[in-house]
């Protein structure tokens, strides 16, 4: 397996990477291995990047996408600690992954699974983004 590990090593290098391009990619090339403590602390820095929405939004969309309950958790940290602006572009990544063509996971399902999360911000959050996905677009 060291191509994975070779190309999970370069992903993690671009979540720090000046150009934005490179963040987006690491966001999308991150996401599936949301349960991984050290990635997912580079993904919640991705999510929250105060320089450019392109990777809040993209890196929420591939979160939203993987669909797991940690990757959704994730995103539930972020919208907990995000100003209104990231929060708007959290919220449209996910609902690029749901409109996109591509079936994805029940987000709305993974969303009642951390409805019993130890942190209250990811019980809070999870249930906007569980909303977001019927439609609502207002964050609590």
């Amino acid at each position: 397996m060291p191509e994975t590990t070779s190309g999970l090593e370069a992903a993690f290098a671009e979540a720090s990477s000046p150009p934005w391009t490179q963040r987006v990619r690491a966001g999308r090339d991150l996401a599936p291995f949301a349960d991984v403590p050290v990635v997912a602390e580079a993904l919640v820095r991705l999510l929250l990047d105060v320089e450019d929405t392109a990777v809040t939004r993209a890196t929420a969309e591939a979160l939203a996408r993987v669909g797991t309950v940690a990757a959704v958790r994730l995103i539930a940290l972020a919208v907990a600690e995000a100003d209104d602006n990231q929060a708007d572009w959290l919220q449209t990544g996910v609902h690029d992954a749901l409109v996109g063509p591509d079936s994805v996971p029940d987000i709305a399902a993974t969303c009642a699974n951390l409805a019993q999360d130890q942190e209250e911000g990811v019980r809070r959050t999870a249930a906007d983004i569980s909303a977001w996905t019927h439609g609502t677009t207002q964050l609590t």
